[in-house]
């Protein structure tokens, strides 16, 4: 019950409840560039809604100055304990708490997302691109926006970088049988 209530909040929260009102705002943005992922965001709305593939997936490119962008975060254990606990709220809802990919909301909205356990998920991405998608969000991922300021981002990076290289949980070992 507990955890269908945080649930709820979350959505709400993040304005799903809204939605019908923001749809008929018209995109403004300082920039054009603003004006393209928020409208290109926009439109694969409907598409997702609709249970049909999003034709705008494939137009979702991070510009390439961004994703050369080095995280200027050094990852300390500060830098990764501020990481963490922005992940905690914002992103274990969808990726799961130990970053595994099977999170109460993914679950519930059948999203099959990366595990950030295995090192292997996330080799071919740069910083600066998960820089990018978090700010700006992706498909079904909301953006954080304004809402988090750009070191607490390369935070997150940080974070979810540690969680690939953490050892991984001993095996229990079988007792052989006597020869």
């Amino acid at each position: 019950m507990r955890k269908t209530i945080i649930i709820l909040s979350v959505l709400a929260l993040f304005g799903i409840a809204g939605l019908p009102q923001q749809a008929s705002k018209p995109v403004q943005a300082d920039n054009p560039a603003q004006q393209t992922d928020k409208a290109a965001q926009q439109a694969a709305k409907p598409a997702a809604q609709s249970g049909k593939a999003a034709p705008t997936q494939a137009a979702f490119v991070i510009p390439p100055d961004v994703a050369k962008e080095p995280n200027p975060v050094k990852p300390t254990a500060a830098s990764i304990s501020e990481g963490k606990q922005m992940y905690g709220y914002d992103c274990a809802m969808c990726h799961g708490a130990d970053g595994n990919g099977k999170g109460d909301l993914a679950a519930d909205m059948k999203l099959t997302l990366k595990d950030f356990r295995d090192a292997a998920a996330l080799k071919d991405m740069t910083d600066g691109e998960m820089f990018y998608i978090i700010q700006k969000g992706k498909g079904d991922m909301p953006s954080e926006g304004d809402r988090q300021k750009p070191e607490g981002i390369w935070n997150m990076v940080n974070y979810i970088r540690s969680l690939s290289k953490k050892p991984p949980a001993p095996a229990t070992a079988k007792a052989k049988p006597p020869s």
